[in-house]
């Protein structure tokens, strides 16, 4: 691991450990990201949907390979020359060995942090069975042991899967295998995020946004034992909602609506030279 690696995964790292909660952005570009590091983040995440509809390719169905998401993470920290998570999918394979494989190229291209979910990529059975999923987090924390962040994610809420019982069954497994993060994306409540994070607990927990049945603040999350908190694909839709928008007023017949729109210039002087 280069120096640069190195600093990149043991600044992610001591994120985790502070005080409260910290927000984990996810940029799906260069000039996304710098933006996002402009406004004074200090880690970023990669996002699978954001990259994938990018490309005009499906998410989460092996549309886009291990070499361009990897690649595409990789180019949000070189640009911003600060740690990044790869949303790496499920590792890119159903066996435990394509886990391990995606964590060593991450851990290769310099990340600072990896995501390995027990999705399947196939819509018809979409959640690995539990110990499938467990043998695979274990392939993936022995690779990444002391070398990336690695976090272990059951995405059983955001299958229609809303068996809470059975999603912290998963996730104190995937503690035990070896993950250092633990992330159970749309939990329904904030009585399920403070039961998450009692289960798993000292391992830090990551929520995305919130629960759905409220707003909560970053206080509240951070109270409840929260340590990191990611977007996922929400920012590039709010980019793509505002495009919708200015694209409305555009053809129905007043295109200066986008001379209010951010200078090129603003962006290319965040880009590195």
């Amino acid at each position: 691991m280069s120096f640069y690696a190195n600093d990149r995964y043991e600044r992610f790292r001591a994120l985790h450990e502070g005080p409260s909660a910290f927000v984990m952005p996810n940029a799906w570009d260069g000039g996304s990201a710098v933006l996002l590091k402009r406004a004074g983040f200090l880690a970023l995440g990669s996002t699978s949907l954001g990259f994938a509809f990018s490309l005009g390719r499906q998410d989460g169905r092996h549309a886009v390979t291990r070499d361009e998401a990897v690649s595409n993470a990789t180019l949000l920290s070189r640009v911003t020359g600060l740690p990044v998570n790869g949303d790496l999918e499920d590792g890119y394979g159903p066996a435990p060995d394509d886990c391990a494989a995606t964590v060593c190229a991450a851990i290769d291209a310099g990340l600072a942090g990896v995501g390995i979910e027990d999705t399947t990529a196939d819509p018809s059975e979409p959640i690995h069975a539990f110990d499938r999923a467990v043998e695979r987090v274990r392939a993936a924390a022995i690779a990444a042991k002391g070398k990336i962040v690695l976090t272990g994610r059951t995405d059983n809420f955001l299958n229609g899967r809303e068996d809470l019982d059975d999603t912290i069954r998963r996730l104190v497994a995937f503690a035990e295998a070896g993950a250092d993060v633990l992330y159970a994306p749309g939990l329904p409540s904030m009585d399920a995020v403070r039961a998450v994070v009692r289960s798993v607990s000292p391992k830090p927990v990551n929520v995305l946004i919130g629960p759905s049945d409220t707003t909560a603040s970053l206080a509240e999350l951070s109270a409840a034992g929260v340590r990191r908190i990611s977007i996922g694909g929400a920012l590039y839709r709010v980019a793509m909602t505002a495009l919708a928008d200015a694209a409305h007023v555009i053809y129905e017949g007043d295109p200066s609506t986008v001379r209010s729109a951010m200078p090129g210039k603003e962006i290319a002087d965040l880009l590195p030279r």
